[in-house]
């Protein structure tokens, strides 16, 4: 089948008149970027594209919610991108997405909340930022400045509050951990202009998701 009669047979099963079901699939087409596939058959696709006119088709009846089970699974670099940006459109048009997967890096970027499950219990379900929240004693920021100065790591270690200072190699940025207060950012930031130091970028650092995964559960196989 082509692409085109593919999305044709299932606007039908889910009995859109013929009419308006030229116009749906116009449109799911362009939503998914396959417009000037429409005529291709299926087998000869990619398997990325494939991925995409799958996509359009859970996609012609217009559903408020997609349940996607590893959607970016075998796909290369660029589809799977590209993939991620299809989301997070039909995110911004209000569809509600559940996603099964198991690359962590895509989930973290893409997902308001989150639900780990190990062994068959359920080991956290929330916010995507509460999960990655560092909440120890010290916090750490990245801070990054313009032609810092040769001794901006002295600089910053006086600045109150701050506990340890590291400098990225090769980049003109710096870990700076200090303790975690009400006004921990503010005092960081207010020292730092003291100082006259330039900042481009102050950034609190989060967990990573695969550290929060690996935290909340066990190794080896039962």
């Amino acid at each position: 089948m082509t692409v085109f009669e593919y999305l044709d047979f299932f606007a039908a099963a889910y009995g859109i008149r013929s009419r308006a079901r030229d116009r749906v699939i116009k449109d799911v087409l362009e939503l998914t970027d396959m417009t000037m596939r429409s005529g291709s058959l299926i087998q000869g696709l990619s398997r990325g594209m494939q991925q995409r006119v799958s996509l359009a088709r859970v996609l012609v009846n217009d559903p408020d919610l997609l349940l996607l089970d590893e959607p970016a699974s075998g796909l290369d670099p660029r589809a799977r991108i590209e993939l991620m940006d299809i989301l997070r459109a039909l995110q911004a048009m209000g569809k509600t997405i559940f996603i099964s997967s198991h690359i962590l890096s895509e989930l973290a970027e893409l997902c308001d909340s989150v639900t780990i499950i190990d062994r068959g219990a359920i080991k956290y379900s929330g916010a995507m930022d509460s999960l990655l929240e560092d909440r120890r004693p010290l916090v750490t920021y990245l801070v990054r400045l313009a032609a810092p100065p040769e001794h901006a790591a002295t600089v910053l270690q006086a600045i109150p509050g701050v506990s340890n200072v590291e400098p990225v190699p090769g980049k003109p940025e710096f870990q700076v951990t200090m303790e975690r207060t009400d006004t921990h950012a503010g005092g960081l930031l207010r020292g730092m202009l003291a100082q006259e130091l330039i900042v481009v970028a102050c950034t609190p650092s989060q967990r990573h998701l695969n550290q929060a995964f690996m935290d909340l559960t066990e190794g080896g196989v039962s």
